[in-house]
């Protein structure tokens, strides 16, 4: 088939559609988010019928997926790293109860977090979990392994990761597809009927299971093809290359040939054959990998045998942000060129919020309002409405993590920090806050809760949101007091009034909840612009 220019998130999408995938479940996360939206976007995707539509969080999109794979289709989870925290029940245990149709962790790291509040490498959960895992170096390989991942998957049993960085996620290549489609798999049940049953007893003997297949799935990693031995003339380095650092490797290089032995790793468990003999036959070892020193780590464990190992661990490569090409020839002792230096008049632009954004005059009327209670503190949650942070608002004094906002409002005001203020988006209140809002209301916490509700998942792109329509009745169920639950308009005309019902809820003894309500601007653009495209169309028709 012809080649199409894929972002390495659309090559992934297409590749499941094209093997068989009958469902995608995620939540929206930077560098992962494009992968799901292809899917939705896919005309061929809806023609099949393939399930795309958005879930409430991380962990319930991997419990969905699993259950896909229970009835014996081909499924597919996607996150961002730390969505892999969210989910890591179910990943860890999914493990012990296998799969019955083909299952694929998509886990997208962020090295360099350019989206992210933290640098992760999700290697490490398949690691711990001992299932297979796949790193791809190109948009084309991507494309590939997801086929190949599917079959693996049916036949160990076993879920499997496919871990990317953003480097392969939004960037470009050709990819050529193959020139057959699968067919979804017809539904089919479990033959053990305990299977997915976890109690103590079935899972010893699961977890015995899944530890019984490892020495075959080691084999398969040696075997499969995607890692590779590459030998070289100069013995005195041999290098490990993992996923897209081999190909960092290679751009040092003209003419595509390193003169030293490499590794070529994009299958784990490591090809621990092809490490030894690179290892024998070599003096010294350098570790190529993006994200953290994993296969450092273990190359150290079972090859420790004196000879240098070199990598993240001994400082050759920074333990910090991503790979890159400049940061591999340092390492291999060649002579980079120095980058051209940035002109002193262009000026760095901090991020902040848009012009006309509804969170603007939320976080001004908040500011009046806390005015008045000068040993208040105000925590915040993942968002847009982050950026409060920042001058000029300067509001908010935490952000740890998806929602975390209420939990840390709540110890917080037990801690006797009085008032605990705390600030969430809609779509992160549906995501993980609501159990934090419950936990407040059973203890009946002195705290006030703002859900700045723009009605969509306004930083990742204008997905739709789980929250709308939907935000009081679920804090009325959760226990608030209805007359403690006060839907503010947040615009610069109703300042006022929104600073005095700020004043007098954040005064309540107990829990209130504040909900400024006022659409995203860049969705009402989007959706003004879409309406008035159809409406020149159905013009032009009649």
């Amino acid at each position: 088939m012809d080649k199409l220019l894929f972002l390495g998130d659309e090559a992934i999408a297409q590749a499941a559609i094209d093997a068989g995938l009958s469902g995608v479940y995620a939540y929206p996360g930077t560098p992962s988010t494009e992968i799901t939206e292809f899917i939705q976007d896919s005309k061929m995707a809806r023609e099949r019928g393939i399930r795309s539509e958005w879930c409430a969080n991380e962990k319930t999109a991997m419990e969905a997926a699993l259950g896909m794979s229970y009835a014996g289709k081909r499924a597919m989870y996607c996150c961002k790293h730390v969505g892999v925290n969210v989910a890591a029940d179910c990943f860890v245990n999914s493990a012990i109860t296998g799969v019955n149709g083909g299952l694929i962790y998509i886990a997208a790291d962020d090295p360099s977090m350019h989206s992210s509040q933290n640098e992760q490498d999700s290697r490490f959960y398949a690691n711990f979990a001992f299932i297979p895992a796949l790193e791809p170096a190109s948009q084309q390989e991507a494309y590939d392994m997801i086929h190949y991942g599917f079959d693996l998957s049916e036949k160990f049993k076993e879920p499997v990761m496919m871990r990317i960085t953003t480097r392969m996620a939004h960037s470009r290549a050709g990819v050529t597809r193959k020139a057959e489609v699968r067919n979804q798999n017809e539904r089919s049940l479990p033959q053990d009927k305990k299977q997915f049953i976890l109690l103590p007893a079935i899972a010893r003997k699961q977890y015995n299971a899944l530890l019984a297949k490892q020495p075959d799935i080691i084999k398969e990693s040696e075997t499969a093809g995607w890692n590779k031995y590459f030998d070289g003339e100069n013995k005195k380095l041999g290098i490990i290359a993992c996923g897209i650092g081999y190909n960092y490797l290679m751009e040092n290089f003209r003419d595509k040939k390193c003169p030293y032995p490499v590794v070529k790793v994009q299958q784990y468990p490591l090809p621990q054959c092809m490490i030894e003999k690179l290892y024998n036959e070599c003096d010294e070892i350098l570790v190529l990998e993006e994200g953290q020193p994993l296969v450092e780590q273990q190359m150290r464990g079972f090859m420790n045998n004196g000879k240098p190992i070199h990598g993240r661990l001994d400082g050759t490569l920074s333990r910090v942000g991503e790979l890159s090409p400049n940061m591999v020839g340092k390492a291999l002792g060649l002579e980079i060129e120095g980058g051209l230096e940035i002109p002193a008049l262009v000026a760095p632009r901090p991020p902040k919020l848009c012009d006309g954004c509804p969170h603007v005059d939320s976080y001004t009327a908040l500011n009046e309002a806390m005015k008045s209670f000068p040993g208040g503190r105000v925590f915040s949650d993942i968002g847009c409405y982050t950026l409060g942070a920042l001058p000029p608002f300067e509001a908010i004094y935490s952000t740890v993590d998806m929602g975390a906002s209420i939990t840390m409002a709540k110890g917080a005001s037990e801690g006797t920090l009085l008032p605990s203020v705390a600030v969430i988006g809609d779509s992160t209140f549906t995501h993980s806050g609501m159990t934090g809002l419950l936990d407040c209301c059973v203890d009946n916490a002195n705290v006030t809760i703002i859900i700045l509700d723009n009605e969509i998942t306004g930083m990742t792109g204008s997905q739709k949101s789980s929250a709308t329509g939907r935000i009081e009745s679920i804090c009325t169920g959760m226990g608030v007091a209805p007359e403690h639950i006060r839907v503010i308009n947040p615009l610069k005309k109703n300042h006022e009034e929104n600073v005095a019902i700020m004043k007098e809820e954040i005064g309540y003894k107990g829990v209130s909840v504040i909900i400024p309500r006022r659409e995203c601007i860049v969705a009402m653009n989007k959706r003004l612009k879409a309406e008035r495209a159809a409406k020149e169309k159905a013009a032009k028709q009649n």
